[in-house]
């Protein structure tokens, strides 16, 4: 309560601040712009102070220790894969260059044997020809989800009891497979999920989209850990045993989720199962190579987070200090006040990106990329309201209230 009490203060006084810019006497039209300087300023102010403190607290999230395994059991690796993406081939073989002395299996998967990820799959038999690499090709559809449908066809040919899920386009180091295993063998857990950073493809457009993960996902992922408000389960990673696996009912209930790996989570913690995230990194291809292909894609993922969890969705406005910081100058006519908030607000989304790069042991680099993403971001979160329509790899969804996927069929 006291710290709603201090913050009192500062705010009150920016309320004031925000009515003298309006020199003279205040009439109805004035007030109301003064309210929504204010209101815009208010928010500006608290978003600092949460950038602030999740530049602090990603440092500490990473500098937790990672638990070693006490056995090396077999695991199979689970990957769906769909067309030639970029450094599709480099990111398998990081899966194939584990320090893990356990039995792996690879197990891959297409909806298509003409697809072109076929034909990286037979350049990682000849880069690896050790690996024990299992492919299926499979065109049935047991959902919109492509993904899980994929999946389901695939499991059929797993065969080890520790199940490691991980997206197409993701690369891992060296120990990332026996840091997994280590945090599964703890009691109690489910599930093991990673955090990932944005690694861009060629071009201006990867690069702007590498913002958004590296400054905004993660910090609001941690941020959300700390203060105990957020459940996430990411695909990039789901590592389970077979046995809960069987126990929350297998994969095929969520075919016609968008929010697969959430629901996944959510269906664990409910058999009394633990989602843990240590604090492992892996990476994530950013690769769209246009400003509409990067919209598209951003405005289904802030859609799938405003339809699974719209209170948090609304409460990450505080993300976006600069814009609200940008709006208060606009609505109080360049006040001095807002003027300032600008600059502080730069400076604190500066402050993150340095905390967030040193924690992530990332070049420092495309400063001045941040603050364009900011507002191009903070208008793809005022979109994600007006329409629950999502395009998912070319076909169009609107997503119900639940998450799940309605196909719309375009005439």
């Amino acid at each position: 309560m006291k710290a709603f009490t201090w913050l009192a203060y500062p705010m009150s006084l920016l309320f004031v601040t925000a009515l003298i810019a309006f020199e003279g006497p205040l009439h109805a039209a004035q007030l109301l712009l003064a309210a929504f300087a204010f209101t815009c300023g208010a928010a500006a102010v608290f978003g600092i102070g949460y950038t602030l403190l999740a530049g602090a607290l990603i440092g500490r999230f990473f500098a937790r220790s990672i638990s070693e395994p006490t056995s090396y059991p077999p695991v199979t690796i689970v990957k769906p894969l769909h067309g030639d993406e970029w450094a599709l081939l480099s990111n398998l073989s990081s899966f194939c260059q584990q320090d893990y002395p356990g039995p792996v299996q690879f197990l891959f998967g297409v909806h298509d044997a003409a697809d072109p990820a076929m034909q990286i799959l037979a350049e990682l038999r000849r880069l690896h020809p050790l690996a024990h690499i299992t492919v299926v090709a499979d065109p049935r559809l047991h959902g919109p989800n492509r993904k899980i449908s994929n999946i389901v066809n695939m499991l059929p040919q797993a065969l080890h009891d520790v199940l490691v899920f991980a997206d197409s386009d993701v690369s891992v180091a060296p120990t990332y497979l026996r840091n997994i295993i280590g945090e599964l063998q703890k009691p109690g857990v489910g599930v093991v999920t990673c955090v990932y950073r944005g690694l861009p493809g060629p071009g201006f457009w990867p690069r702007l989209s590498a913002k958004a993960t590296n400054y905004q996902f993660l910090p609001g992922v941690v941020m959300g850990l700390a203060l105990g408000l957020a459940r996430p389960c990411l695909g990039q990673t789901i590592a389970m045993r077979r046995a809960t696996l069987d126990r929350i009912g297998g994969f095929v209930q969520f075919v016609h989720h968008l929010a697969e790996d959430y629901a996944i989570g959510e269906a664990v913690r409910l058999i009394g199962e633990k989602v843990v995230i240590p604090p492992l990194i892996v990476s994530h291809a950013c690769v769209e190579t246009s400003v509409a292909k990067l919209i598209s894609h951003e405005l289904r993922w802030s859609r799938t987070v405003r339809t699974i969890a719209p209170v948090c969705h609304l409460g990450s406005a505080l993300i976006y200090p600069l814009a609200f910081a940008l709006l208060a100058v606009l609505l109080s006519d360049a006040a001095t006040w807002s003027c300032s908030l600008v600059l502080v607000a730069m400076c604190a989304r500066f402050a993150l990106k340095w905390l967030s790069d040193r924690a992530l042991r990332q070049p420092r680099r495309d400063l001045w990329l941040l603050p364009i993403w900011d507002i191009v971001s903070f208008a793809i979160f005022v979109a994600s309201f007006f329409s629950t329509r999502v395009i998912w790899r070319g076909l169009s969804f609107n997503v119900d209230g639940n998450g799940l996927l309605d196909p719309i069929r375009d005439e």
